[in-house]
């Protein structure tokens, strides 16, 4: 069934073995095409190209000046796929150049026309589009690369790398243009903005990027910086007795930062290898300090001057030394801060009676401070006993205040009882008088209440005798038979003939009394 499959296959005029053949003819083709026509650059490289045919180079040719010429072109292939022709091109794969953080990058360009023996910087035509056909001429690119990556044909350039300028707090930078043109005014010490030499503008503290081969850029230091003037460096005077002191101290000063341009100019010297401070140092300072000392030194005594730090003469000597030095420095841009003498060395003779009578001095020293002290401790005592006594003293005093402050305290509080009784003796009899006032006031409203009360019995009973034709008798038997009335009633019969009855003939009137009507209720008021 497969031959079968095989044969209806190649029947139709197309075999299998042809179609592998052909399969593998394209395989090998596009293999061959890749490797040979396609020029693949991985990212961060570029493909330096290279003409195998074309125009033949001159003697004075490095590379090819266009790209119709033989040999190593301007232009190169960057990332990517890309189809040449291996019959006229080669190529070479190199990476990217980098400059890094912290670095800055300075091109030097190895092909192009010959510069002229008193120029170093590449000639640039800005008109040119690519980069590589603006420089025309061999030297130093003017310009800088910042951090990153470059497509740099290193055949064209070669990449320096250079630390940038930081100029720290307490210091200026001194700028030198090394290419500008010729200033107008050669004899003056420092060139305008545009012309070569120290500018007169300077760098406060920053970060600044240069081209080193443009602008130098030189630090100077105008905090306070200290010189020690050391008795080894030769400062010393002869004395006015003839003895060769040495000196020892102290100058602190700073750089005008007005004026550090021009201090750089007048000081600097790159020959020496010190730095600007040490050349103001040694051409400014110790000069002027030597020629002080030997000058006004000559006037003292060498045992005025070293008999100690706190002789008139020696002070004098450093408040002339200071003023000297800072009369002398400031129109040089150097401002003088401070001067200490620390010690003067005189020869080992006078420096040996020095210390003999320094010795002496100090013992001198040591028996009044004694004496001082005994006076002290004599007056210490005398006091101490006198204190003694105005303490016995003051104590008979304090006891005599406290007994009587004791008897006035007990009279005032004898004082004080007697009277708060007598207070209360008197609050007392007040009361009492208040309330005898209240009883009699209650007995004599009490009174006036019974007396009107009878009054008013009295009234009702005077008006009740007056209805009775005024016989009181009447009206007292009128009134017992108002009482006995409610009581009787019950038991006496109901007949005037009852035996009880006779008991009240006895009350009755012997004579008429004529009739008058009473109220019943004017009975008892």
């Amino acid at each position: 069934m497969a031959k079968g499959q095989f044969a209806k296959f190649g029947s139709g005029g197309f075999s299998l073995g042809v179609f592998v053949a052909l399969a593998v003819f394209v395989v090998l083709a596009t293999t061959v095409f890749y490797a040979n026509f396609i020029v693949n650059v991985p990212r961060g490289h570029i493909a330096i190209l290279i003409r195998r045919t074309g125009l033949d180079l001159s003697n004075s040719d490095e590379i090819a000046p266009t790209d119709q010429h033989k040999g190593i072109q301007k232009k190169y292939l960057t990332e990517g796929w890309q189809m040449m022709v291996p019959y006229y091109w080669d190529w070479e794969i190199i990476p990217m150049q980098e400059v890094p953080q912290g670095k800055i990058g300075v091109l030097i360009s190895k092909t192009g026309d010959d510069l002229s023996y008193s120029e170093y910087l590449a000639k640039v035509d800005p008109t040119k589009e690519a980069f590589e056909e603006r420089v025309l001429s061999k030297g130093v690119v003017p310009g800088y690369l910042l951090p990153g990556r470059y497509a740099i044909n290193p055949y064209l350039f070669e990449l320096e790398l250079y630390d940038p300028i930081v100029i720290e707090a307490g210091y200026k930078g001194i700028v030198t243009d090394l290419n500008g043109p010729m200033p107008t005014t050669p004899n003056s010490l420092l060139s305008d903005p545009g012309f070569r030499g120290v500018q007169k503008n300077v760098l406060d503290a920053q970060t600044y990027y240069f081209n080193p081969y443009e602008t130098r850029v030189e630090l100077l230091n105008t905090r306070d910086i200290t010189l020690s003037m050391e008795a080894n460096k030769d400062m010393g005077f002869p004395s006015k007795d003839g003895f060769w002191i040495r000196v020892e101290g102290n100058v602190r000063f700073h750089v005008q930062p007005d004026r550090v341009a021009e201090v750089y100019v007048m000081f600097n010297d790159h020959q020496n290898g010190d730095s600007i401070e040490e050349e103001i140092a040694n051409k400014v300072i110790l000069p002027l300090a030597r020629s002080f000392c030997r000058v006004e030194g000559s006037k003292f005594l060498g045992r005025d001057l070293v008999g100690g730090s706190d002789t008139a003469d020696r002070s004098v000597f450093q408040e002339q030394f200071f003023q000297t030095l800072k009369e002398r420095c400031k129109p040089l841009g150097i401002n003088i801060m401070e001067v200490s003498i620390k010690n003067l060395y005189p020869p080992q003779p006078i420096a040996e009676q020095i210390r003999q009578r320094q010795m002496a001095v100090q013992i001198q020293e040591t028996y009044k401070r004694e004496i001082t002290t005994q006076e002290a401790e004599k007056k210490k005592k005398a006091q101490d006993e006198k204190g003694n006594q105005e303490d016995s003293l003051g104590k008979t005093y304090q006891d005599i205040a406290k007994i009587m402050a004791d008897a006035n305290q007990k009279r005032e509080v004898a004082l004080t009882k007697v009277n708060e009784r007598q207070a209360v003796a008197e609050f007392k009899l007040a009361a009492a008088k208040d309330e005898a006032e209240a009883i009699r006031s209650r007995g004599k409203a009490e009174a006036d209440v019974i007396r009107f009360q009878n009054e008013a019995d009295a009234s009702g009973w005077k008006n009740a005798v007056i209805a009775f034709g005024g016989n009181g008798d009447e009206f007292s038997r009128y009134v017992l038979y108002q009482k006995m009335a409610s009581s009787y009633r019950k038991i006496m019969a109901n007949t005037a003939d009852s035996p009880i009855m006779k008991i009240f003939e006895t009350f009755e009137p012997t004579e008429k009394m004529p009739a008058k009507t009473v109220p019943v209720t004017d009975v008892g008021n």
